[in-house]
């Protein structure tokens, strides 16, 4: 594929709701709001209101990013089913981004990650739990696979590295105390990156979905990125055993 001429960015994939318009390096429009578990609602009045900010349709739209996860089961699904909807209505490209990711990248644009060696993106998972992996700071290379699992088991994968690591996600704001006191002792060269970047934003991953547009898969092959059984699930196994 050439030049992507407008590239829509959709993330809803934990409590926020975020779309972004860009044409190649330039941002024609980008918009956040807490969402409030009302992604539903919020996502297409969002999208039609952006794309009236930046003074065009849906037919100018060339291919569609999406953030596939992990987080909160609602709001991927939202996203997701949006983008493949759009997607194949338009018959655009469609690109999925991983929300670990796209911290990564956060973490190096809002400098949190300036010296470090490693960006450990976390996402608060509830139950007591946090999806997390491991990325390389100076070009955003995966390091570990995606992951989920508790607080500790994820500050064992940070410290078996030994280097220099940023955490960023709202894993890292939820479970502050557990990977501060564990990082004094094991790391002593790590960073907590400010709260206000630890949610996947549009913006960003419009950026990584561009650069990796030619890589873009069909609706069918586009599938969400759980790492675990949604808690309705979860929540329905239990009663079942009981």
């Amino acid at each position: 594929m050439g030049r992507v001429v407008k590239l829509l960015a959709i993330d809803t994939a934990l409590e926020a709701v975020s779309v972004c318009l860009t044409d190649g390096d330039e941002v024609l429009a980008n918009a956040e709001a807490e969402s409030d578990r009302r992604h539903g609602e919020m996502l297409a009045p969002m999208i039609q209101a952006l794309l009236h900010q930046a003074g065009c349709t849906v037919r100018d739209i060339g291919c569609i990013g999406v953030d596939v996860g992990p987080g909160l089961f609602t709001g991927m699904r939202v996203g997701i089913a949006t983008a493949k909807a759009m997607a194949e209505v338009l018959q655009t490209d469609l690109v999925g981004v991983s929300s670990l990711e796209v911290l990564a990248a956060q973490a190096v644009a809002s400098s949190a990650a300036t010296d470090m060696d490693v960006v450990a993106s976390i996402i608060d998972a509830r139950r007591g739990e946090v999806f997390w992996a491991l990325f390389r700071s100076a070009d955003q290379e995966q390091l570990t696979p995606p992951r989920a699992g508790t607080p500790e088991e994820c500050l064992e994968s940070i410290a078996a590295r030994g280097q220099s690591t940023c955490l960023i996600g709202t894993g890292v704001t939820r479970f502050a105390a557990v990977f501060e006191d564990g990082l004094r002792l094991a790391i002593a060269d790590h960073r907590l990156a400010p709260a206000e970047w630890g949610v996947p934003k549009a913006l960003s991953l419009a950026t990584i979905a561009r650069a990796r547009s030619v890589e873009s898969v069909t609706v069918d092959e586009l599938v969400p990125m759980y790492l675990r059984a949604p808690d309705a699930e979860i929540n329905w196994q239990t009663r079942s055993k009981s």
